[in-house]
């Protein structure tokens, strides 16, 4: 089966810009320097996602004008030379960047405020709305330089896969170099509960951590699994709505002999709400057979939701809906199972470091072993 042109334009992109990382594709420095700002933009990774796509669209269709990157399917079908840049940026760049685990926006880049509403040609006269403005300004160039055939969108298309490929592997490496240097200077004494607890209290108070309550729970259940004769199902990816996945919530919990659910972790990292609980009432409702279903929150708890949640017992037949604090339901676990309090650690390191850039960023992956070295030292 011959496979889409599409997705064979980025593979072999892919392979030469691979192949050639040390020497630039472009002989226009300026050009270059401003495919770089994108590619490397730590504070915005829309722009290189945007790249991609309009790139990808024009070399598929060389007639197309890359700065009329259209986003509703009427206005493509009014303007000959016009093209679905939502189209091609959900259709191919998703599962070629997650695939390589290149560091751009885990989201298409036609829904961020500089192009959602934008069906306009995209020429040097826009002043398209977002930060740092010098990244859209350089877009905008890059476009009117494509256009006007001063450079092809292959070109740019090869120089911006290398310079994403330079930047995943250079991260990898500082990751790398951070997890050595966290083995060489392990104690002999490892750290206590208590320390523990507190370690992942700091990583969760920082900015953009809202997947790290569903490692903490997926961590806990992988180093208990052979105690509690329980596994932890697969885990979804962070932006998939539960109704793209058909799973029950964040966090699946299985018998080891048993693909069945019987305990569903929805994380929360704002008040839980009796509408919460409500919406999980339904799922039972509607034929979830599990035995608990229990909201995991960062935030404070009201004692009226937790009371409500607690009140379904009887009315669901037997399943029990709980409603508990993050931190308090990892204290609870390390002082039950105490002597695998490093065997979780290491498995939420695991996590942690295996997870796209989507659900958990560079800083967040180098933040956490950077604590958890200092916890170590007893800093």
């Amino acid at each position: 089966m011959a496979k889409d042109p599409c997705l064979k334009i980025l593979d072999d992109a892919y392979s030469t810009a691979a192949s050639h990382l040390d020497t630039s594709f472009l002989s226009d420095a300026d050009l270059a320097k401003k495919i770089s700002m994108i590619a490397l933009c730590a504070s915005n990774r829309a722009g290189a996602r945007f790249l991609l796509a309009a790139t990808l669209a024009k070399i598929d269709k060389p007639t197309v004008d890359i700065r009329k990157p259209f986003i509703d399917s009427y206005q493509e079908s009014e303007k000959a030379d016009a093209y679905g840049g939502r189209n091609y940026d959900e259709q191919y760049v998703t599962e070629f960047i997650t695939e390589r685990m290149l560091p751009c926006n885990s989201t298409t880049a036609f829904l961020t405020p500089a192009f959602r509403t934008k069906n306009i040609v995209l020429d040097l006269k826009q002043s398209l709305r977002g930060r740092p403005a010098e990244l859209y300004q350089a877009i905008l160039e890059i476009l009117d330089a494509i256009q006007s055939e001063k450079v092809s969108a292959s070109d740019v298309l090869n120089e911006l896969l290398r310079r994403l490929i330079i930047e995943r592997d250079e991260r990898q490496a500082r990751l790398e170099s951070q997890k050595k240097a966290l083995q060489e200077e392990a104690g002999e004494l490892p750290l206590s509960s208590e320390d523990t607890i507190r370690l992942i209290e700091q990583h969760l108070a920082l900015r953009h951590s809202s997947r790290l309550p569903v490692l903490v729970v997926a961590a806990a259940y992988r180093a208990a699994a052979e105690k509690l004769r329980e596994r932890v199902l697969q885990l979804h990816a962070h932006t998939a709505a539960d109704k793209q996945t058909g799973a029950l919530g964040d966090v699946e919990i299985t018998l080891m002999s048993d693909d069945k659910v019987v305990t569903a972790y929805e994380m929360k990292d704002k008040p839980v709400t009796k509408g919460d609980i409500d919406i999980a009432i339904q799922k039972i409702v509607d034929g979830a057979e599990v035995q608990n279903y229990i909201f995991v929150t960062t935030a404070a708890i009201d004692p009226t939701v937790r009371e409500y949640a607690n009140q379904q017992y009887r009315e669901l037949g037997g399943v029990e809906i709980a409603v508990l604090d993050c931190i308090g339901f990892l204290r609870h676990f390390l002082h039950l199972f105490h002597r695998l309090r490093t065997s979780f650690l290491d498995e939420y390191q695991e996590l942690v470091l295996s997870q796209p850039e989507s659900a958990v960023n560079q800083a967040l992956k180098e933040a956490f072993l950077a604590l958890r070295k200092a916890a170590q030292a007893g800093e």
